[in-house]
């Protein structure tokens, strides 16, 4: 499909708008149309499968990407349309179930048996930023039982069993290395601390959701994994945290949490129950035991902490 004139289609636009338009008009059927939606949207995403592109393996990543550009739009409208007329557990479920089925993606298909690393890593790209807007819409919107509802669920890939692997796996699924595009910083000497976090951001224009609400989004998974964290095989990296310094204030539900009776609300994203539960992981920080990224980063977390 990455031949000269030819476009993918994810066939779900008019199932969107009908959806869109029974979320706003509270119809009877916009469950129904949601789920439709959603079954569609998972079951066609292998039209955006890459097999064997000509050229360079990253080349065809990022034109994948930006092919799929008009579908990631449509899913953050359809997000952000359920938050403002339906942020409804009911919903919230299907909204996990929706990335319960598109996690399969990022790794090998049964029917597969000869790959390289790199071969889903289009799709490793897709369903992490779907997720990091699903947070950030949720959060954006004050849906903060929804959100924690996505971070504290785990979801099911049954597939995990036949290599001896647990069928639940927590949030921190959705983000994964992508080799193809260290390969491309490399390979058009770019020299870039992230390509991926890059095209986070140049991707963000257009989506109604500011790019800080996407930083926030992937600042509270980070600090949710970090306070679950039992090894280093299930923490988040906050990819889009590369670009703290263009942002001097901290994050909206960290600034709101001086006041305690929001605290109240927002400590469930974090699974604590007072401040004091995250001094044994800022110890941590402090004694080498843990290890942070970037010295802005933890600038900033210190700040959003010290407004907690």
């Amino acid at each position: 499909f990455l031949s000269e004139g030819e476009h993918v289609s994810l066939g779900t636009s008019a199932m969107f708008k009908r959806c869109v338009d029974a979320l706003k008009n509270h119809k009877a059927f916009a469950a129904g149309a949601f789920d439709e939606y959603c079954n569609s949207f998972a079951s066609n995403l292998e039209r955006f499968r890459l097999l064997k592109p000509d050229g360079e393996f990253d080349d065809a990543v990022v034109k994948n990407i930006e092919e799929f550009l008009p579908y990631r739009n449509e899913a953050i409208q359809l997000l952000i349309a359920v938050a403002q007329y339906s942020p409804t557990e009911e919903f919230t479920q299907r909204i996990h179930r929706l990335f319960e089925g598109l996690i399969p993606y990022m790794d090998r298909p049964a029917s597969v048996s000869q790959w390289n690393e790199w071969d889903f890593d289009n799709f490793k790209f897709l369903v992490h930023e779907l997720f990091l807007y699903a947070l950030a819409v949720l959060l954006k919107h004050d849906c903060l039982e929804q959100a924690k509802y996505l971070l504290e669920q785990q979801y099911y890939l049954p597939g995990n069993s036949d290599h001896g692997r647990d069928v639940m796996v927590s949030f921190v699924v959705f983000r994964e290395y992508m080799r193809s595009l260290e390969h491309r910083n490399k390979r058009l000497n770019l020299r870039r601390l992230s390509v991926r976090a890059d095209l986070l951001k140049e991707r963000c224009n257009g989506t109604g959701i500011d790019f800080r609400y996407l930083m926030q989004a992937d600042f509270v998974a980070f600090m949710r994994a970090e306070v679950e964290a039992k090894d280093d095989y299930k923490r988040w990296w906050p990819e889009t945290l590369l670009y703290l310094g263009h942002f001097n204030s901290p994050f909206e539900i960290f600034a709101r949490s001086v006041s305690k009776a929001y605290f109240d609300k927002a400590k469930i994203l974090l699974a604590i129950n007072t401040p004091k539960d995250l001094e044994p992981l800022f110890k941590g920080y402090q004694d080498g035991s843990r290890r942070l990224g970037c010295c802005r980063f933890q600038r900033h977390r210190v700040r959003c902490m010290d407004e907690t």
